[in-house]
């Protein structure tokens, strides 16, 4: 046994975490957590955006009358925050794991390249948002 991987202590073997293993393990678990989460929020909000699109096709709304609502309301532009912020730390988990099972990218840079693509997500998408709401 590799005395990397197991360590003798007083009582016999037993397993040891290498250095940096546990944050990797935690780094992960998070990563795992945060994409379910923002998966099911953003279930929520499609379904949400989608009944209001058919709301406003049927109702015959123009696209005055829907930015009108958004300055009416503030809910709505807090609904598309929300949505925001949800895609914003999905689709960046998610293009990691698809990168890193199907392509083997993985390590610091392209973590880096990850988190650029979710700032611009973010601020593109409250950007819209601040513009929608007025």
């Amino acid at each position: 046994m590799s005395g990397a991987r197991f360590a003798a202590s007083g009582t016999g073997d037993s397993a040891v975490t290498p250095p940096g293993a546990q944050t990797g393990v935690r780094a992960a678990a998070w990563r795992f957590v945060l994409q379910r989460a923002s998966a099911a929020v953003l279930a929520v909000c499609v379904v949400v955006h989608l009944a209001s699109i058919v709301y406003a096709v049927r109702s015959g709304l123009s696209a005055e009358a829907i930015v009108a609502r958004m300055h009416a309301n503030p809910a709505w532009p807090a609904f598309y925050a929300i949505f925001v912020v949800a895609v914003a730390i999905h689709a960046p988990l998610g293009l990691r794991a698809i990168a890193d099972e199907w392509l083997g990218l993985r390590g610091f840079v392209f973590d880096a390249v990850l988190a650029l693509f979710a700032l611009v997500l973010l601020g593109g998408g409250l950007y819209a948002v601040g513009a929608l709401a007025g």
